[in-house]
């Protein structure tokens, strides 16, 4: 195991840029994160690992061939970690392309809109990907999906969740040709309440807590939205907002499968009452025999003939006389 106690190193100068620039990032195609939990995931989810970064009292994870793996001294990890309290490890990885694909398969789709606090661009990014939404697209400057503090705050769903950055024009036309409704969270003549929504597929708009989803974007959406609440309360942050969001939208997804499967058990009802209305008509074909035979004069029987013949027929049971 390699062992690295000089701060100046090479690998660990690399990592001080990639923590501080953007546009280092970009220009060398690499992301970093730090925390053994975050490290657990990347693996996990196979992100593509280049560096791994441990203190000495770090065990090192079973990694993929050709990824460099070091120890360092803790006041060495104190002096590289951007966190106040390390946590013992941080590690590059290979950036994802943020060119959106040229169609969107998927039916659920979330857009950021000049959401440009990483907290809250992680945060929403997690609870997408909690419920299960295909894709998470950014537009009007967005915070940089691949900071340090975007990649904790996502706690692991930055190596799950696809995520591609567009301007509104890509975004309108991506999801027209992809058959998506665009919808907005916004405020005007058009809007409807979020449990109105019936579009089977759609990208919603979340926009920033200070200036809300941009004019622009918003000339491009169909249709807006309003999360409904007490007239006491303004607005919901960006993150909450794009809770309610997504929350909403995924009982979409599973609601078909509870319907095929309420029309499954449905179907499955009418076989078993058809089932048994022949086993009924089996039975009492016999019984409707041996009525018929106790009155072959077609006169109507004495009520006491009538119990008797009855109660001598197999399965009847004794009929009572009065």
């Amino acid at each position: 195991m390699e062992l690295i106690t000089s701060r100046s190193n090479p690998l660990l100068a690399h990592m001080r840029k990639l923590l501080k620039s953007r546009s280092y990032r970009r220009t060398c195609n690499e992301g970093i994160s730090d925390g053994v939990k975050l490290l657990e995931e990347a693996i996990r989810w196979q992100a593509p690992l280049t560096a791994v970064v441990l203190t000495e009292d770090v065990a090192c994870p079973v990694l993929p061939e050709r990824v460099r793996c070091v120890k360092v001294p803790k006041d060495v990890m104190a002096s590289l970690s951007p966190m106040k309290a390390p946590q013992g490890a941080l590690f590059t990885f290979q950036l994802p392309d943020l060119t959106a694909p040229e169609q969107l398969t998927g039916d659920r789709y979330l857009v950021l809109d000049g959401v440009q606090d990483p907290g809250n661009v992680g945060t929403i990014w997690r609870t997408a990907d909690a419920f299960e939404t295909d894709g998470l697209l950014l537009t009007n400057a967005c915070a940089d999906p691949f900071s340090w503090k975007t990649i904790r705050a996502t706690m692991g769903a930055a190596f799950r969740m696809p995520v591609w950055e567009v301007t509104p024009e890509q975004l309108a036309a991506l999801t027209a040709q992809s058959g998506l409704s665009l919808l907005a969270t916004a405020l005007r003549a058009d809007t409807i309440p979020l449990q109105a929504v019936h579009a089977p597929r759609t990208a919603v708009v979340i926009g920033s807590e200070g200036r809300g989803v941009s004019q622009r974007t918003l000339e491009l959406c169909t249709q807006t939205l309003r999360i409904p609440m007490t007239e006491r309360c303004e607005s919901l942050n960006a993150a909450a907002a794009a809770a309610v969001q997504v929350q909403s939208a995924a009982p979409k997804k599973n609601g078909s499968r509870g319907n095929r499967a309420q029309q499954a058990a449905k179907k499955q009802l009418t076989i078993c009452e058809t089932a048994i209305a022949r086993l009924e008509a089996d039975s009492c074909a016999p019984l409707a025999q041996s009525c018929t035979a106790l009155n072959r004069s077609g006169r109507p029987l004495p009520p006491a003939a009538m119990c008797s013949g009855v109660s001598g027929i197999r399965g009847c049971g004794r009929w009572p006389t009065t």
